[in-house]
């Protein structure tokens, strides 16, 4: 049995985004990286928690769950953030680049139908900051038809948590129980 995936988004969810006064928090560092199609003249500044690579590695070594980058940041997800957290290369989904203006176009999230089908009938635990109640709802009809879902939604300008990944820690060890008993 393979266990549940952890889709991780990283906007909002590893790199924060700022408040009202341009402040990160004061648990993140500020590092300049290049993604790809960047010139190194014009790296993009972002701010990462050093404790989440640890916390990352916790839940990864548990083997609880399957991680894999659920980001615009694609494979600069696995190339450029993951190694500044001390993340080794994890997969990642290959979401398109959709000409959009705000994240909810339908209602809901962007990726949401791209994840619905790379996801099949498999189980996840999702952690991004831009879920709406649509998204919410999605997740309630795939658990009920037997495709548990877990959507974890930390505050976009405070990031991932220790509790977040608690929680997922603790519904991926109920997931992992009930299908060895199954």
């Amino acid at each position: 049995m393979r266990p549940p995936y952890l889709l991780l988004d990283i906007d909002g969810v590893l790199i924060p985004f700022p408040n009202e006064a341009g402040a990160s928090p004061a648990t993140h560092t500020r590092q300049e990286v290049v993604p790809t199609g960047r010139s190194v003249d014009d790296p993009v500044t972002v701010w990462l928690n050093p404790v989440h690579g640890p916390l990352l590695m916790n839940i990864i070594r548990s083997g609880l769950v399957t991680p894999v980058w659920c980001s615009s940041w694609r494979q600069d997800a696995t190339n450029v953030v993951g190694p500044l957290l001390g993340l080794p290369p994890l997969p990642y989904i290959d979401l398109p680049r959709p000409q959009i203006t705000t994240s909810h176009p339908n209602g809901y999230l962007w990726k949401r139908d791209h994840v619905d089908t790379w996801l099949g009938d498999a189980p996840a635990a999702w952690i991004d900051d831009d879920f709406t109640t649509l998204d919410h709802e999605w997740a309630d009809r795939r658990t009920k038809r037997g495709s548990l879902t877990l959507l974890v939604q930390p505050a976009c300008r405070v990031g991932l948590q220790v509790e977040h990944l608690d929680t997922i820690a603790t519904w991926a060890g109920n997931y992992v129980a009930g299908a060895s008993t199954a």
